[in-house]
């Protein structure tokens, strides 16, 4: 399945495709881009036994970083760098590897420095864990 753009312009998000299926991290650990709007982004990664804890189910650490992930490309979705501050996650439900877990980020408000967003993952209808963070506006984005 191709990324979806839902409404930013096409150089941006051609920037932001290539620089997430180019990320280090993110291609350790699987992340994909679903969908890209204005102050909204989709990711998703297919839960492997690598992802798992000791209890055999996928560790937190994963959902966290996937709900960072969708956060912060929410925020470059508006043609801004951002870095976290600060991000609170709750844990509503454990999943099992060989799921589909897809991250959904939307700005909350954006400020002159500071924005504020939001994350929700799911495992198929299910909700995950849900969490809120701040960023710091490190400057514009120059893609073209």
């Amino acid at each position: 399945m191709s990324a979806l753009n839902l409404g930013i312009s096409q150089g941006l998000f051609h920037y932001l495709l290539h620089s997430i299926e180019t990320t280090p991290f993110y291609t350790l650990l699987g992340i994909k881009l679903r969908a890209l709007g204005e102050g909204y982004a989709e990711l998703e990664l297919v839960a492997s036994e690598q992802h798992c804890n000791p209890l055999g189910v996928v560790h937190g650490g994963i959902y966290m970083t996937l709900a960072d992930a969708a956060m912060g490309n929410a925020i470059r979705s508006l043609g801004i760098k951002g870095m976290t501050v600060d991000c609170s996650t709750a844990f509503i439900s454990a999943v099992q590897f060989g799921e589909t877990l897809l991250g959904k980020g939307q700005i909350l408000r954006a400020g002159k420095n500071m924005l504020f967003a939001r994350a929700q993952i799911f495992g198929g209808e299910r909700l995950l864990a849900d969490s809120k963070a701040t960023f710091f506006s490190t400057g514009r984005i120059e893609f073209e």
